[in-house]
């Protein structure tokens, strides 16, 4: 028996990306989220137009995609609502967002220099992925469905399979679903604190 229904959001899952940045000043930034989605070697990446992230990438034109596991939930979670905007943007300020210059440090996690972008990878992550913008497509009124091209993949070796093709045996993905951290098995993987913001606030 289905019903019509009308949720604020939809995020039926999908994984997270914590993707760096550099801000004006040369410093990273990083930043999670879960809309992004691949193509052959080219990926989109849904972000607001007032994020930090968005400014970085579309003035720099470089980012790295950086994929955490089940086991970096917890980091992830320490800058889930976190935004290296400052003035910190009206929407993020009312969903509880604080100011945070250093976002590896606040995460716990070791930047890295990457080979062909400036901005750093995530250590701690098995996958990171060196991108370049292609083009950056106004969505919605208020983001950006921003178009990169994965131009070099590192990935942690006990992932491969072949020296050219990951183990989806071994991959196991951070999922966020609904605002909550899940993994591939039952249950969530941790409590999330973006889940703790009414579904509501998210109605555009």
């Amino acid at each position: 028996m289905h019903v019509i229904t009308d949720p604020p959001i939809l995020y039926f899952g999908t994984p997270v990306v914590l993707i760096s940045t550099l801000n004006p000043d040369g410093s990273p930034n990083l930043a999670p989220m879960s809309s992004a989605w691949w193509l052959g070697h080219r990926c989109l990446l849904g972000l607001a137009g007032s994020s930090k992230t968005t400014e970085n990438l579309r003035r720099t034109g470089e980012c790295v995609l950086n994929l955490p596991s089940e086991d970096e939930a917890e980091h992830v979670d320490r800058i889930a609502r976190t935004t290296g905007s400052d003035p910190i943007p009206a929407s993020k300020r009312r969903r509880g967002y604080v100011h945070v210059a250093d976002k590896f440090a606040e995460a716990g996690l070791t930047a890295v220099p990457s080979d062909l972008v400036g901005p750093p990878r995530a250590a701690e992550c098995p996958v990171q992925m060196e991108a370049r913008l292609v083009e950056a497509h106004p969505f919605s009124g208020f983001a950006f469905a921003l178009e990169v091209n994965v131009e070099r993949v590192h990935v942690c070796e006990q992932l491969l399979a072949a020296p050219d093709r990951i183990d989806p045996d071994a991959w196991r993905p951070l999922i966020m679903s609904f605002q909550q951290f899940y993994g591939l098995a039952d249950g969530r993987v941790r409590h999330s604190r973006l889940g703790e913001i009414p579904e509501a606030l998210y109605r555009v």
